[in-house]
Order: C-alpha cells, then sequence, then structure tokens
C-alpha cells in the first residue's frame, strides 16, 4: 500500500511540477516590431539597405505630442531603430559606409532631421549622443494621402537608387539614397 501511495505521490507532484516550470510568453508587444528592405521584392535576397523599427499607434493622439519638433525622436517606438547598410551608400547628400546604425529623427514643419548614430541597441533617445552621429541629413516633409494610424517606412525605387520613406498620421518624410554597385 505504500508503494502505490508513493507513487500516487510523485505522479501527482510531476503534474503540478510541469505546470510550474512552462514557459511564460508575453502577449502582443502594443508597438510591434517590423523591417523594411530594399530592393522590396522578397525574391531578391540581395538586399542593399534595411531597416528595423518599432510602429507606434496615433490611438487618438497626435504626431506632434508623439515626435515633438525640434527634439531628437527614436524614429517609432521601443529601441531606436537599427538602418544596416550592405554596401557603401550616400545618403542624402552623404557618403556612408557598409554598416548598421541607429536612426534617429528631429521632426519639423518642412523638413525632418534625420540622423545616423554609431551607437547601436539604444532604447528611445534617452542615450542619444550627438558626438556618434556619423551623418545628419535632411528629409523633405509633406503632408498628403490618408493618414497612417502605425508608423511606418517603405523604400520607394528611383531611377538611381531608393527613398527611405516614414510616414506617420498624414506625414511623409523621404531620404534619397544611392548604391555603390555590389
Amino acid at each position: 500500500m505504500k508503494k502505490v501511495s508513493l507513487i500516487a505521490f510523485l505522479a501527482i507532484a510531476m503534474f503540478f511540477s510541469i505546470d510550474a516550470t512552462a514557459q511564460k510568453f508575453s502577449g502582443l508587444d502594443k508597438s510591434p516590431m517590423d523591417m523594411a528592405s530594399f530592393p522590396n521584392d522578397y525574391k531578391v535576397a540581395n538586399k542593399s539597405v534595411r531597416v528595423i523599427y518599432s510602429r507606434p499607434q496615433l490611438k487618438g493622439r497626435s504626431l506632434a505630442e508623439l515626435a515633438p519638433a525640434g527634439k531628437v525622436w527614436r524614429t517609432g517606438a521601443n529601441e531606436a531603430p537599427e538602418i544596416t547598410f550592405y554596401t557603401d551608400a550616400n545618403f542624402g547628400g552623404k557618403d556612408i559606409k557598409a554598416g548598421t546604425y541607429s536612426l534617429f529623427t528631429i521632426p519639423g514643419e518642412k523638413e525632418w532631421t534625420v540622423v545616423l548614430n554609431k551607437n547601436l541597441n539604444q532604447w528611445g533617445s534617452y542615450s542619444y549622443d550627438e558626438s556618434a552621429d556619423v551623418a545628419r541629413v535632411s528629409g523633405i516633409s509633406k503632408s498628403e494621402g490618408d493618414s497612417l494610424e502605425e508608423f511606418s517606412v517603405t523604400f520607394q525605387e528611383t531611377g538611381d537608387g531608393a527613398s527611405l520613406v516614414m510616414g506617420w498620421d498624414k506625414t511623409r518624410v523621404a531620404v534619397p539614397i544611392t548604391f555603390t554597385k555590389m
């Protein structure tokens, strides 16, 4: 009888210990991570540039409240986005070496300053260090189209390269990029 009780006790203990050691996963992030690359075609494996960023939502708030004019903004949510150039490029008129950089912006009315910074793994813009900037370029800001609830990034092909286009609400900011042939 003691043997049966011991086995029953062990079986019950194992059952409850399985539940105790199960992994707990967090729910869906409120500002999910996304990625844009160029060329956009998924069939093209040899990319020239890629940006990884998080997508905050307006949720009844204004763009001016979330990305104030004249202040360094992390260009999305959570971590500062990282942009990787797989080949040397000209980004908004500045020559950039292949590599990965943090992407910040300083919103303005007619143009935004778009910043490439060599410090990676930055949460927001709290530890932003201007002395680590690799380039600061102007991105033309326009108000057009439908309002975008989620901050979005894409690359649009141009005759000699692409434009990095960031959009949120009705604001669209574009920076031209040309690439050195690989």
